[in-house]
């Protein structure tokens, strides 16, 4: 299990919300660059770097996000906004390691194919946020009517290298991880998921790498001091 530390970008700045929601930003650091070097530094092995203007359709942090692919020496997986073929293909040729698709996969799930062929699978995970057990998108503002479980077997099918589901319903609050859908989204699919939404304990980590996630990703927990860095890399495997 991995354990994925998470640097979102909202104008410019690095911020963790609540639920994802605009305004109810928690954490907010000046410098996205010197908070993803500060990660790789303390011992991470992937990071988790979401463009949130992108996911909400309010612009883009493109410039930022090459200053960290280019710094950084660890693998990045990248989601948030990535809504044409294009804009994915220029993310993967930029030196992303894997990119995260939601919205666009979910209306065009072709697009996981065409994409896996070309780069190949393990560079294109496709994002599952649930709300009320029901799959969200275009940055969890709104409500489809499939279900997480439905849809990874689909992209399995489709090529996608790897699931990152997150909670929506957990997520940011802070008051713990929640893995009911997450156990039979790990038995219906072979590929690997990532686990997202309401990390808040290193009680939660012995939780999640119970129901055999590849890896968590951890951010308002990590920047409230709810979850010692260090502490949490000996869940890792192997443990660091």
């Amino acid at each position: 299990m991995l354990i994925i530390p998470a640097v979102d970008i909202k104008d410019g700045k690095c911020v963790q919300l609540v639920q994802g929601v605009p305004g109810t930003e928690q954490i907010i650091i000046d410098d996205p660059l010197a908070t993803a070097m500060k990660w790789e530094e303390m011992g991470a092995s992937i990071l988790h770097l979401i463009d949130l203007d992108g996911a909400l359709g309010t612009g883009q942090n493109l410039n930022i996000i090459k200053e960290i692919v280019k710094s950084l020496s660890i693998p990045i997986q990248l989601g948030g906004g990535i809504r044409t073929r294009e804009y994915a293909q220029k993310l993967l040729e930029l030196g992303v390691e894997r990119i995260i698709l939601g919205t666009m996969a979910i209306q065009n799930p072709e697009i996981v194919k065409k994409l896996s062929q070309e780069y190949g699978s393990d560079r294109i995970m496709v994002s599952l946020d649930s709300k009320d057990s029901k799959v969200v998108i275009k940055g969890w503002t709104e409500k489809t009517s499939k279900e997480a479980t439905k849809l990874a077997r689909l992209f399995e099918k489709k090529g996608a290298g790897s699931i990152l589901f997150t909670n929506v319903d957990v997520e940011g609050l802070l008051k713990g991880a929640d893995t009911k859908n997450l156990k039979e989204l790990t038995r219906a699919v072979k590929i690997p998921i990532i686990y997202s939404g309401g990390v808040t304990t290193i009680k939660d980590l012995k939780i999640l790498k119970k129901t055999g996630v590849k890896g968590v990703v951890i951010g308002s927990a990590l920047y409230k001091g709810k979850i010692d860095f260090k502490e949490a890399l000996k869940y890792e495997d192997p443990p660091r």
